[in-house]
């Protein structure tokens, strides 16, 4: 891969400069791609982007910003998105700094923007040298998101359309499932909680893109998702903040054919987010579904609650009556937490290891 030094004067970078809001930003006199398919929106906020414009009014260095050269001679911006959005909506009048415009400022003080070098390292290479040293150079910076470097191999018509859904501020996927879903829509997360549940553990999220990437829409992914998401609503109407980053879609996945009853599953709902049992809350959904006491995380009995309980039986096992160690022993519900036993020590009982298993895998 071939690595060259420029520098480029910002009153060329800002020539015919565009920012056609979520669509693509452009500059250099039309020949940058200042933000392109796989980069992420413009997430500055006021005080970077003003150190930005500070920095360069006080002719102090930014750092060094990265190119790719395409094979028509265009280019398109690798790093420095960012800053570069900065500049040039400075320049173009889009916000002002310490009250004064772009346009309010002397001619001088106009000149010395516009003259202000950047350093640019421009890169021309294979689609995989690209792509490492995309990875590379951003470990230094915000680092990109493992969906964001995905979105830099899956060029494509499907993957605009998937963008169009889940990518972007505002967009149906954020306005219908935000509640559901965790991350942000313009760091890719919903793109890719979207991928990883329409591919359900039986495929990477790569291959599913490498799959669809010369489609030319992702339908099947959009009406895919809004399945799960009405199913969501459909199945467990009331919203709790509980329901927030469950894999609703491997649930979907499994028991969207079952015939469950929604009133009733509302009523254990409401049952278990009262039981002190039960500290794992956002398990219950899953529990619901599958019976598995597990996703509850149900309360141990505490320690003084064991040594309690193991004095009163002398060591002695409930089960085999035969003599152990405290450590040797484990602590069990006599009546079983499902059958509405509670974690505490008048409903313990000591057992050793080999008959709680025992009891247990009944």
């Amino acid at each position: 891969m071939k690595i060259e030094l420029k520098e480029v004067k910002i009153r060329d970078l800002v020539e015919k400069y565009i920012n056609n809001d979520e669509d693509g930003v452009t500059g250099y006199n039309g020949l940058l791609n200042i933000r392109p398919k796989y980069q992420r929106e413009f997430v500055y906020k006021d005080k970077q982007r003003n150190e930005v414009i500070r920095t360069v009014r006080k002719g102090f260095p930014l750092n060094v910003m990265y190119w790719v050269i395409n094979e028509d001679g265009t280019f398109e911006l690798l790093d420095g998105q960012q800053r570069t959005i900065s500049i040039c909506e400075y320049v173009n009048g889009s916000f002002s700094l310490d009250y004064q415009f772009f346009h309010n400022l002397e001619k001088d003080e106009q000149e010395q923007i516009l003259d202000y070098s950047l350093m640019i390292y421009v890169c021309e290479g294979k689609d995989s040298e690209k792509l490492d040293w995309f990875k590379t150079i951003n470990i230094a910076g915000t680092e990109l998101t493992q969906q964001e470097l995905r979105n830099a191999i899956y060029t494509g018509e499907w993957l605009t359309d998937a963008k169009r859904h889940f990518s972007k501020t505002n967009c149906p996927a954020q306005n219908m499932a935000s509640d559901y879903l965790t991350g942000s829509s313009i760091r890719q997360d919903y793109l890719q909680t979207a991928i990883k549940w329409i591919c359900n553990q039986e495929m990477e999220i790569e291959d599913y893109m490498a799959l669809h990437q010369h489609d030319s829409n992702s339908n099947e992914l959009w009406i895919y998702f809004m399945g799960v998401i009405n199913w969501v609503k459909t199945i467990f109407p009331k919203y709790r903040k509980e329901m927030k980053g469950i894999e609703w879609g491997y649930l979907y996945n499994q028991y969207k054919d079952d015939k469950l009853d929604t009133k009733a599953l509302e009523q254990e709902i409401s049952r278990l987010m009262q039981d002190d049992d039960v500290t794992t809350k956002k398990g219950i959904y899953e529990y619901l579904l599958s019976g598995n006491e597990k996703y509850l995380s149900l309360r141990a009995f505490t320690p003084s609650m064991k040594r309690e309980t193991y004095e009163k039986q002398d060591g002695i096992c409930s089960i085999c009556h035969k003599h152990f160690e405290l450590e040797q022993m484990e602590a069990d519900h006599i009546t079983p937490w499902c059958e509405g036993g509670k974690t505490i020590s008048d409903n313990c009982q000591m057992l050793c290891k080999e008959c709680n298993r025992r009891k247990s895998n009944k």
